[in-house]
């Protein structure tokens, strides 16, 4: 009994520990710039300025920060379900030479740290013409490896059994694809949609190296650039972080069922 307490106990304090910065910049966003500068500071703040808000995002041009950003997020989630779903099946059903050794050399890639792929890959992109453009947000990260291998190893769970029933009414690859795996592999889709959707809206590194305009700024990059122009005036600054943040909570708000259901799925071998 003593043992569930300080296991609950501990629980409790790590999720505290873990809102406690989210809860702090939600604070800061309404507060005066005098009560964010008090001191001991207040947990509370003594009116909801909504004002930070409106102020912090005509400073600059968030909302077409938002846009890039969606355009990005929408454009690489699709190209990378597209891909994985073609190059997961191929590893997982479809019988060619070299097969085992180029899926090992995809795993491989995996260990490859992202800052080896910067200089070369801008190099490429700016002998296409591509700098400063969403082809240089969207299509390097077209595909994705650990969504190939999810999906693969999800494929080769599928019984044999619906793959020859497939085949002998008469149905090519792409048609048993279409029918028949990707219906049943939705939990494995939504993870992966979840991952790509949350990695390329708080992406900064790669968006920084390859715009260099105001006008192809996504949101992280937007936001950064807004602190280094705010840096002392931290109501604003939490303000801004706050609603670039929103759309990732609002969306888990919505899919949450989904979420959970695609995590437990998946770890069942079916």
């Amino acid at each position: 009994m003593n043992k569930k307490i300080g296991i609950h106990l501990f629980l409790i304090l790590a999720a505290f520990w873990m809102l406690l910065p989210f809860f702090w910049m939600l604070s800061t966003s309404f507060k005066t710039q005098m009560e964010a500068l008090r001191f001991p500071p207040t947990i509370f703040p003594a009116a909801l300025l909504f004002s930070n808000y409106l102020e912090a995002f005509r400073q600059v041009d968030f909302s077409r920060y938002f846009l890039n950003t969606i355009i990005m997020t929408a454009g690489t989630t699709l190209l990378v379900f597209i891909t994985s779903t073609l190059a997961a099946y191929a590893f997982a059903r479809l019988r060619f030479w070299g097969r085992d050794s180029l899926f090992t050399l995809f795993l491989a890639m995996m260990m490859i740290p992202i800052p080896v792929y910067l200089a070369p890959s801008y190099v490429i992109l700016s002998r296409l013409g591509w700098i400063d453009t969403f082809m240089a947000l969207i299509i390097p990260w077209s595909a994705n490896v650990f969504a190939i291998f999810l999906l693969r190893q999800h494929f080769r769970m599928l019984p044999q059994e619906l793959f020859d029933a497939a085949r002998i009414d008469g149905l090519n690859h792409l048609q048993i694809l279409r029918r028949i795996v990707l219906p049943l592999s939705k939990a494995i889709l939504v993870t992966i949609g979840i991952f790509q959707i949350v990695s390329n809206w708080n992406a900064f590194l790669w968006p920084l190296i390859v715009t260099h305009s105001d006008s192809m700024r996504t949101i992280q990059t937007g936001l950064a650039y807004f602190s280094q122009a705010e840096s002392t005036n931290y109501p604003l600054l939490c303000a801004a972080s706050t609603f670039t943040t929103a759309p990732l909570i609002i969306m888990y708000f919505f899919v949450q069922k989904q979420i959970m259901e695609s995590y437990s799925r998946t770890g069942i071998k079916e």
